[in-house]
């Protein structure tokens, strides 16, 4: 068999890159069918007909589909080469586009919401319309929980010079930050971004010296993003209070589409099945030679493995982990390595990071990364294999029907993962080599349990704050270490004050509380994955369902149906939690601790 190529096909979708004309002509048509949305959406009244209604439902949908796609092709080009200009106008292109749909939406949301009840029950009836019900609904009973169109578009316009542009001020601050440190016999200049990389440095002494310049260099910038942050928070509250809300999370509970009860669960059973974390925290400790690990030594490697694979071994790798779940799946991981889905070669001029994106129109995907043989690229790269298959198994329900939220995103991504870590780590060649799979296995647990428990903790906080006034500099410093005193059970001997500064997730302006949803996939996927291990192949199918379900009904909908089990109660957050947390036995006894 041929080696398999690293870099991506895009020609099949849109051939000529940046400078297509397949893509210009889609662009232009786009625009055009945007353009009649509208006079589309004024047609909906009570007496609109229902042809009329469906239509409009399907223009919308389709619309949205076919912005998704040139997203996804714009991003897809900005990635594989950072210095592509003519990528980065196509971006600001397909943003106005996108802009120009939000608006439209606007005033469909409120077409919805102004049916009268007896009317919208018989719409829903309609056969044109079942599979979408849910989605029509939640649009409806989102903008009924609004204010009138015209105050919900003032905010909005308001928001890009306000909400938005602090957002975006944030972004420029730390683009242009840097920090010098000396190391390893020389003095380098690092961007933020380079030396959050250098915390996780083997030496010690590097790590410390680092981590004292990062604390330094974020509190002389402080003052700006206190700034950004409290005006972000003032906003936000301002349009809730405006809106009659009270509870901060309400907006971000209806995103994810989940109960206050569900959070509560979640956050007390990881609560409760902290304690093996803190086992392994102090005897990591141990092992690099101090009473109690820092802040910068929480992702310290511990162990290591000399194994490399080449980009054919990491595929017949994934494939045959897939496989041993289920067939298909490994089929369809197989097709994306050979129809060349997947752009992993290394080579300069790649944005950072990985990710999967979605061609819904073409009913494709794409997957970013930068492989370079290591056993954490090939989990990345069954990680976002696990998301394409995700939306590959959505493939023929209609677009509202394949928008799935936030906290069910990571589900199959880490599900993936968990089948391509478990398989290396029986396959492990020697102890030291296990004690790093280990290691970073529960890395991710540290964080999902105690470092998204403490900016979830701090924001709950900060916003308590917020409403009485602005929030200085020492009271952010204060709420962020006593979160992470709290989340981390007094486990560390020294924290990061400035964390609140320094995490991008707390000025995205686009998704409330980016912190949650995390730990919920982490358990969502950890309790489904013990639940396929326990029944073996026949789940296969039964998890293929769920996916499918994923952005049809609420989270505890979801769990209910297809596994059996409520999420507002502690029963499956228990046995996830406990899952999550069993590696900490096996480290413990590889590294001599009992």
């Amino acid at each position: 068999m041929a080696e398999l190529k690293q870099t991506w096909d895009l020609d099949v979708i849109f051939p000529g890159g940046s400078s297509s004309e397949a893509f210009a002509a889609f662009l232009q048509a786009l625009a055009e069918d945007l353009a009649r949305f509208p006079s589309l959406v004024q047609r909906l009244n009570t007496e609109a007909s229902n042809e009329t209604w469906t239509d409009a439902v399907k223009t919308a949908q389709d619309l949205s589909a076919r912005l998704r796609e040139a997203g996804a092709f714009v991003g897809c080009l900005t990635a594989q080469d950072v210095r592509d200009d003519k990528a980065k106008q196509l971006q600001a292109q397909v943003s106005g586009l996108q802009a120009q749909l939000a608006s439209a939406y606007t005033q469909f949301d409120a077409a919805l919401a102004a049916v009268p009840e007896a009317r919208w029950a018989e719409l829903m009836a309609l056969p044109a319309l079942a599979e979408v019900r849910f989605a029509l609904e939640e649009r409806r009973r989102r903008t009924q929980d609004r204010l009138d169109p015209p105050r919900e578009a003032l905010i909005a316009q308001l928001g890009v010079d306000g909400y938005h542009a602090w957002g975006e001020l944030y972004n420029v601050v730390v683009g242009r930050m840097t920090m010098e440190v000396e190391a390893e016999g020389r003095r380098h200049t690092l961007s933020m971004g380079q030396a959050a990389n250098w915390l996780e440095h083997p030496d010690r002494r590097v790590r410390q010296a680092v981590f004292a310049r990062w604390e330094e260099t974020w509190a002389a910038e402080a003052e700006l993003c206190a700034r950004a942050l409290n005006h972000l928070g003032g906003f936000r509250l301002a349009a809730y209070r405006a809106r009659g809300w009270e509870d901060v999370l309400k907006e971000p509970l209806d995103v994810n589409r989940m109960r206050r009860e569900t959070l509560e669960a979640m956050w007390d059973a990881v609560v409760r099945h902290k304690g093996p974390l803190v086992q392994y925290l102090q005897r990591k400790a141990k092992l690099i030679g101090v009473d109690a690990p820092a802040w910068f030594d929480v992702e310290a490697p511990i162990g290591r493995s000399d194994k490399r694979y080449t980009y054919d071994e990491a595929a017949d790798f994934i494939e045959t982990q897939f496989r041993s779940f289920d067939p298909e799946f490994a089929s369809f991981a197989r097709s994306c390595f050979e129809k060349r889905w997947i752009e992993a070669e290394d080579r300069p001029g790649k944005r950072p990071g990985g990710f999967c994106t979605s061609f819904p129109v073409s009913e494709q995907t794409r997957v970013f990364v930068t492989f370079s043989g290591s056993s954490g690229n090939v989990s990345t790269i069954a990680h976002e294999l696990g998301h394409a298959y995700h939306q590959h198994v959505m493939r023929g329900l209609p677009m509202f029907a394949q928008q799935y939220a936030m906290n069910v995103a990571e589900t199959a991504s880490t599900f993936a993962e968990q089948l391509v870590s478990d398989a290396a780590l029986a396959q492990a060649g020697s102890d030291e080599e296990r004690i790093g799979l280990l290691d970073e296995r529960l890395q991710r647990a540290v964080a999902m349990f105690m470092n998204i428990h403490a900016r979830f903790l701090f924001e709950t906080r900060y916003y308590a704050q917020r409403r009485h006034g602005f929030v200085a500099v020492p009271a952010l410093n204060d709420l962020m270490v006593e979160a992470q005193r709290e989340a981390y059970q007094n486990a560390l001997a020294s924290y990061h004050p400035h964390f609140w500064a320094s995490k991008l997730h707390f000025y995205i302006t686009g998704t409330p509380f980016y912190n949650f949803p995390y730990t919920f996939g982490y358990l969502f996927s950890s309790g489904i994955y013990a639940r396929a291990k326990a029944e073996g192949p026949s789940f296969a199918a039964r998890y293929r369902s769920l996916l499918r379900d994923t952005a049809s009904m609420t989270v505890e909908d979801l769990a209910q149906k297809h596994l059996g089990v409520d999420l507002t109660k502690p029963d499956f957050w228990d046995e996830a939690a406990r899952f999550a947390v069993a590696d900490v036995e096996t480290f413990l006894r590889l590294t001599g601790a009992v």
